[in-house]
């Protein structure tokens, strides 16, 4: 079993509690059903989230998920001119049997945007 890393991206419509966790449990039940993945296969979770998003905390959404013994951590994104707003970014650490050129990298709606080389 490999160690792996897995991203993804979604921007939200609006900088609210309930869609911040809306959004990103979709993210993550995406990221989790595209690799194969359960909650037993995560190492750790990153969460970013643009500085404009004041609501909630990202990983909030991983603990209603029922993500409750996996190290979660949140940080702010840089405040860059003209960077898209309201993005939650996550870097999952999964263990894997998966190539790494095979990991589903998951960027939902707009947030496809800004990695068009690796968005599914």
């Amino acid at each position: 079993m490999a160690v792996r890393a897995v991203r993804g991206a979604v921007q939200l419509e609006r900088d609210e509690a309930g869609h911040m966790d809306e959004q990103v449990a979709a993210l993550l039940t995406a990221v989790l059903e595209r690799n194969g993945l359960t909650c037993d296969d995560l190492i750790s979770i990153w969460f970013t989230a643009t500085p404009d998003l004041h609501s909630d905390f990202p990983a909030a959404a991983a603990r209603g998920l029922g993500i409750t013994d996996v190290p979660l951590i949140c940080a702010q994104e840089l405040d860059i001119e003209g960077a898209m707003p309201r993005v939650v970014r996550i870097l999952a650490h999964i263990e894997s049997d998966r190539p790494r050129a095979e990991i589903a990298h998951v960027y939902l709606g707009a947030a496809a945007a800004l990695r068009k080389d690796i968005a599914q």
